[in-house]
């Protein structure tokens, strides 16, 4: 599936956050771009640590960015998640969390290598997820 045009500026972002992207140790870089209602692009790139859980994945460094700069879930139109793999670069399961959790379940998730594309969504990367709604 190519992506239209609409997500083709947020594919563009993300892939130039990608090239900041601090992976001594795995070499796969990630980079990830959220899009808000006010056309704002909002990067992030993956930051290993030596302590391996420390590690920061892309899409997390981008959507704690646009919290941290007042966005929230409502403000955000779409996100792309971007790698130099050989396949898609979909969310690891802490960020599937934190997605769901600061996303609305129909935001589109737009995911590239360059090679192929898709678009998803936190609802479909993440079924019969824990949220808020759980624990209120």
């Amino acid at each position: 599936m190519n992506v239209n045009e609409q997500y083709q500026e947020l594919l563009d972002a993300a892939f130039a956050a990608m090239q900041h992207a601090y992976a001594p140790y795995s070499r796969y870089h990630v980079g990830a771009c959220v899009k808000t209602k006010d056309g704002t692009l909002i990067p992030g790139a993956n930051i290993e640590n030596a302590s391996f859980g420390l590690t920061n994945c892309a899409e997390r460094s981008a959507i704690f960015a646009a919290y941290s700069m007042g966005y929230r879930r409502e403000d955000i139109v779409a996100i792309a998640i971007v790698s130099d793999g050989t396949k898609l670069a979909a969310p690891c399961g802490a960020c599937r969390q934190v997605l769901v959790e600061l996303l609305q379940q129909d935001t589109p998730i737009v995911l590239s290598n360059k090679q192929e594309q898709k678009i998803t969504s936190i609802a479909e990367l993440l079924p019969m997820s824990f949220t808020s709604e759980d624990v209120l």
